[in-house]
């Protein structure tokens, strides 16, 4: 695959990776792609827009950080358009990770390298992008695996605050932000009493405080609302920071994310939501197959964050987890999967899809659940998830199929700005072939 300059694709990655690479330190040092300066066309490569069939001998147009054309055959390029020779490799739209704390933090073992948790039990004030740091070690290893969106969550508490939507590139938080107030999350409450040795308080007790938490819930909400509506009567009314947080959700703007693992917890969930009027999405959903005629009935599509666990019970089959989105899939309940490995292994994501088309999930849905679908669920499907004319020319050029473990993300483009794929993973691969090669101990 030759660049117009000459350089074919896979050199210009291995330069990166090596020259480019971050060194072995505590921040990463890729520099932010500056704006697209110039039309792109990527051609003689097998496209997969996703939104439909395979294009075999297609061809991608982007100008001005938005996709012009999709098409087959070889299309004209006008002077001063750079051009990519992509002779055997594959374009995909980028991968986008629906439950991640990207940039929030850096470190799981140190402490002072947290920023997901605020103080208090309710923070809808909180906003996740303003607290990323954007020369985080953790997010050019998962662009490296074909990573491009986040939808990065705060966490603690039963209002954690406010998700963001962020593009993994930029010198800021302002930079990466494509919606800095995406909506709120909610942690919901166990619905029934623990019962194991290490539990110390009574059913009663357990009873009693689920209730409260509830019921704080409810208060929160109340008044929000109540807020609103006095807001819209009388805008001289006093600002509350929290309320004012939470307006675009009562008022049916922005979707509310709880996040729920259990059946009664999710049943609960569902039945406070429609009561309410909210736009609701779950995220967790363990057990989500087992409440799958309610969800299908109010539309509330689920988040599965991660298949590489342990079944949600001892008398659960060894394979529960990762036929998870095959049952959701064929009840016709909306889903999309996410890495739930953590920050460190958001790299892991299109494995976790790859686990569930190992496991039932049609290998065209398991593609879909990490890019159309989340770009739907989180709102964004008129500008992500897709290869199509008009939408964000995000995308990635790679040597196969992205859910094979054994597939290279040679280039890729953020808003039409190609952006380095090297990473402290690759530098420090390069430092030790150099070392075994000066050995003599490989060529």
């Amino acid at each position: 695959m030759k660049h117009r300059t000459g350089l074919s694709i896979l050199g210009m990655a291995l330069l990166a990776s090596v020259a480019g690479g971050a060194p072995v330190a505590a921040q990463s040092r890729q520099v932010p792609a500056p704006k697209q300066s110039q039309a792109v066309v990527i051609h003689s490569a097998t496209v997969h827009p996703v939104s439909g069939p395979p294009i075999t001998d297609g061809f991608v147009i982007f100008r001005d950080g938005r996709i012009v054309d999709v098409g087959s055959g070889r299309p004209r390029s006008p002077r001063g358009t750079e051009t990519i020779d992509a002779r055997g490799l594959h374009v995909y739209p980028g991968l986008i990770g629906a439950d991640t704390q990207l940039g929030l933090v850096e470190t799981g073992a140190v402490s002072v390298t947290h920023d997901h948790n605020e103080h208090g039990g309710i923070k809808p004030e909180v906003r996740a992008a303003v607290a990323v740091n954007p020369d985080t070690d953790l997010i050019p290893v998962a662009r490296a695996n074909g990573i491009l969106t986040a939808m990065v969550f705060p966490g603690g508490g039963l209002v954690s605050g406010r998700c963001s939507l962020i593009r993994l590139d930029g010198w800021t938080w302002e930079d990466m932000a494509i919606d800095p107030d995406a909506g709120l999350i909610v942690n919901w409450p166990r619905t029934e009493p623990t019962r194991a040795a290490w539990m110390r308080k009574s059913e009663a007790v357990q009873r009693k405080e689920i209730r409260e938490r509830l019921d704080e819930i409810d208060r929160v909400f109340d008044d929000a609302t109540a807020y609103a509506r006095s807001r819209a009567h009388d805008p001289t009314v006093r600002t509350d920071l929290r309320f004012e947080a939470m307006r675009p959700v009562v008022t049916g703007t922005k979707p509310v994310y709880v996040r729920a693992s259990s059946s009664g917890q999710i049943e609960s969930a569902v039945a406070w939501g429609v009561r309410r009027g909210y736009r609701l999405v779950i995220v967790g959903g363990r057990e989500a197959d087992r409440v799958i005629p309610l969800l299908a009935e109010h539309d509330v599509p689920v988040i599965v964050p991660g298949l590489h666990r342990m079944p949600s019970a001892r008398h659960g089959d060894y394979d529960e987890p990762f036929t998870l989105p095959k049952r959701l899939h064929e009840a016709g309940v909306r889903f999309c999967i996410a890495s739930g490995s953590g920050s460190a292994h958001e790299r892991n994501l299109n494995h976790n899809a790859a686990t569930a088309a190992a496991y039932g999930l049609p290998r065209d849905v398991a593609l879909r659940a990490v890019t159309s679908y989340p770009a739907q669920i989180l709102g964004v499907g008129d500008r992500l998830g897709t290869l199509e004319a008009g939408k964000a020319a995000t995308l990635i050029i790679t040597t196969g199929d992205p859910l094979e473990i054994t597939t290279d993300t040679l280039v890729a483009f953020i808003d039409g700005r190609r952006i380095d794929l090297g990473n402290r993973q690759k530098a420090m691969e390069a430092k030790y072939r150099q070392k075994y090669r000066q050995l003599g101990l490989i060529e």
